[in-house]
């Protein structure tokens, strides 16, 4: 059953009075209670942003402290942590209403931004943020580091505030100092009379205690910069200094801080309370708190806090650890030895060894050595297979030669330049008796000047692009005259597939030429040969035939007059017998306007055209559209004759085959040749099984634009209709306005 619970199935109701549970029930109740509950998908809660302010109370470079810090807080919080950062003055603090000034300058800063933990460093911070922090930022967790034991104890603890502190080790200081210099006997302390700088004063005052027997103490506090100078000019030998001078933030003074530091230590050796202080500027060395342990442990007190743990329930860690920095430098100028260090001291500022800094390149050098060795292994084990492989290709390039003197062939290599490296013995008996004319960039010579421009085109585009390609021009022999050559050329390649060259292959084909321009002359007569027969054809019949048709049709037209009988009847045959000669003398002109038409004799090409197009259309009662521009006045007679055959042919053909009564004609003339259309949107038809019949004419079309080096090109379709293109060159030598005279020579 569906619908009773879980409850009610394991503990059924009797009498609808609610049943007691015994102990082992209600164990099973709470564990099933606690299975669905504990299945239960946790809802993600998205991750919101953290606000932290860290206060440091020394101006300057706190990097070493705060970069680990940010990426210790970021790695362990899983928040989006923004930071803010505050330098404070120190040295500013006795400075009346500085203090306020700060707070109120924070206080504008922040007021708008919800801090969730404000971190200082340094006892000056951490002293200032409880001073302010209700005016500031009111509620905020405060987490410390950096701050010495001892100051803790002089104050209660501050609520909603805990951290790190850690002891300075002054006297490890101390004793780093006579162990590095045994003869050390007395000891001055230089600091100035800020509030920080007095307290660690007492602290190292209270340790030199233990040292009165060996050690004499000076104090020398809040100097002048040249006094100061002075005081430690005129101490006695086998002093050390023990410098505790902070930075003067925004103060500017004539000689820094740093620089008095420097000059000490160049005069006595100088260890450092704080090692940021001085340590960088002349101090030999320090002992202090574990910077990364502090750090680490602020780091995990501030997770805490973040998380929503309340600072008064973390207890304040304590740093045990404490490091040795010795500065290397220092050692050098003062000749100390490094086995007098103590164990675990941290050298600062030592160049690098040669190894250090050659360590990459040495290794790098280990293994290119030991690959050279493989490699030479290797060249020793190839040169003996490349000794074979050289005699077995010294073997083929032999056969080759042979093989290339013996053919009828100009054969030539050339190299990725162009330059000719090799001819065969046919090509060097072509040029001439110099056995090394030809080779280089000499072959040039021996070809046609106006084919040379050509040839290198052709070459330069086959080295740029590798591919086979033909050529013909005409190359000079070895007695002076030129010859026509068909020059084959393909890419050679090398072993590795990479380009080498060209190679070629050439053979004389002017007796070729020779042949099909003679060819051409003859087809060319035999084509002028039939145009006179023409010409004299329709010169008679219409000159002859025509004018005696027409005197028979008077002839007659007059005996009908004299005749005697019916007039009616007379009448109705003389109409019949003159209508009858007049069509007879309207075909036979029409056959001699076909055979030869004299428009485009005596007007030119365009009206000759214009003519037969209106002739056609009359006769065959069709629609032809002529059309022309920009053609010469004055064209040659073989050019209009030709253009004009064609143009009668394809309109023929159209009228036969396109099924349609309407044509295009058009005449364009360019700059280079002049260009002739007839086109259809009749049936169309396959081009390639009219090529193999000659019932449209085309060997003939052929015949006559072959003959003027021109072109000839047929599009058509079935269905799609059919298009005729002829183009004529032409080039002009005197072109004039219309109206001067227009000469023009075939181009070729």
């Amino acid at each position: 059953m569906t619908g009773v619970s879980t409850a009610a199935r394991y503990f059924p109701a009797r009498n609808n009075r609610v049943p007691r549970l015994d102990r082992t029930q209600l164990l099973a109740v709470f564990t099933l209670a606690s299975l669905i509950f504990s299945c239960m998908p946790l809802v993600a809660q998205p991750p919101t942003e953290k606000n932290v302010l860290v206060l440091f109370s020394f101006s300057g470079d706190n990097s070493e402290t705060l970069t680990p810090l940010k990426a210790e807080l970021r790695a362990q919080v899983p928040s989006t942590i923004n930071f803010y950062v505050e330098n404070m003055e120190n040295q500013r603090f006795v400075e009346q209403g500085y203090l306020e000034s700060l707070a109120g300058t924070l206080h504008s800063t922040y007021r708008k931004l919800k801090l969730d933990l404000v971190i200082a460093e340094s006892y000056p911070a951490l002293r200032f943020a409880e001073q302010y922090r209700d005016s500031i930022f009111p509620g905020v967790p405060i987490v410390f580091l950096g701050v010495a034991t001892d100051r803790l104890r002089e104050h209660q603890l501050w609520a909603n505030t805990t951290g790190v502190a850690g002891t300075v080790d002054i006297r490890g200081t101390i004793d780093l100092a006579l162990r590095l210099k045994p003869d050390t006997t007395g000891v001055a302390v230089v600091t100035n009379e800020s509030e920080f700088e007095r307290y660690w004063l007492e602290r190292v005052n209270d340790v030199l205690l233990g040292y009165r027997d060996r050690l004499r103490e000076v104090d020398l506090v809040g100097l002048p910069a040249p006094q100061l100078l002075q005081a430690v000019a005129t101490l006695p030998p086998h002093t050390m200094v023990l410098a505790q001078l902070m930075p003067q933030d925004s103060v500017q003074p004539s000689i820094s801080n740093d620089e008095i530091v420097e000059r000490i230590a160049r005069q006595l050796p100088t260890y450092c309370l704080i090692a940021s202080f001085c340590l960088n500027h002349g101090g030999i060395g320090a002992v202090i708190h574990d910077q990364r342990e502090q750090v680490s442990l602020a780091a995990n007190i501030a997770t805490r806090v973040l998380s929503g743990e309340r600072p008064e329930n973390i207890p304040i860690a304590e740093g045990t650890r404490h490091s040795i920095l010795i500065d290397w430098r220092q050692l050098r100028h003062w000749n100390i030895s490094e086995s007098a260090l103590p164990p675990a001291s941290v050298i600062l500022y030592r160049p690098p060894s040669f190894w250090e800094l050659y360590r990459k390149y040495i290794v790098a050098a280990v293994v290119v050595i030991l690959a050279q060795c493989l490699l030479i292994a290797g060249l020793m084990w190839q040169r003996a297979r490349k000794r074979k492989a050289e005699a077995v290709l010294r073997e083929s390039e032999k056969r080759f030669r042979v093989m290339a003197d013996t053919t009828p062939s100009l054969v030539w290599m050339c190299d990725q330049d162009g330059k000719l490296t090799y001819l065969n013995r046919r090509k060097v008996e072509f040029t001439g008796p110099d056995p090394n004319a030809g080779y280089g960039d000499t072959w040039r010579d021996y070809v046609h000047p106006d084919d040379l421009k050509d040839v290198l085109a052709l070459l330069a585009q086959a080295l740029k692009t590798p591919a086979s390609f033909s050529n013909q021009y005409r190359l000079r022999r070895r007695d002076g005259e030129y010859r026509w050559i068909f020059d084959l050329v393909s890419p050679r390649v090398n072993g590795d597939g990479s380009f080498a060259g060209l190679i070629g292959s050439a053979i004389d084909i002017t007796d070729q030429k020779v042949a099909q321009e003679a060819l051409e002359k003859v087809s060319g007569r035999l084509i002028e040969a039939q145009e006179k027969e023409r010409s004299r054809i329709a010169k008679e019949l219409h000159d002859d035939i025509v004018q005696r048709l027409t005197l028979l049709s008077m002839e007659i037209e007059s005996a009908n007059g004299g005749s005697n009988g019916s007039a009616v009847d007379h009448a109705e045959r003389s109409i019949t017998i003159r209508q009858h000669c007049t069509e007879i003398a309207h075909d036979v002109q029409a056959l001699s306007h076909q055979l030869h038409s004299s428009k485009l004799h005596y007007l030119g090409l365009v009206a000759g055209a214009r003519a037969f197009c209106d002739e056609f259309s009359n006769q065959c009662e069709v629609s032809v559209y002529f059309t022309n521009a920009n053609v010469p006045s004055s064209l040659p007679k073989e050019v209009s004759l030709c253009l004009f055959r064609i143009m009668q042919e394809a309109l023929q053909n159209a009228l036969k085959y396109s099924g349609v009564r309407e044509f295009d004609v058009s005449l364009q003339g360019t700059a280079e040749a002049l260009q002739l259309e007839v086109r259809d949107a009749g049936a169309g038809f396959d081009l390639e099984q009219a090529k193999q019949s000659t019932g449209l004419g085309l060997v003939s079309m052929q015949e006559r634009i072959h003959a003027l080096h021109g072109q000839l090109r047929i599009e058509s379709k079935p269905g799609a209709g059919t298009t005729v293109l002829a183009s004529v060159p032409l080039t002009a030598t005197n072109v004039s306005d219309p109206g001067h005279v227009k000469n023009w020579r075939l181009a070729g």
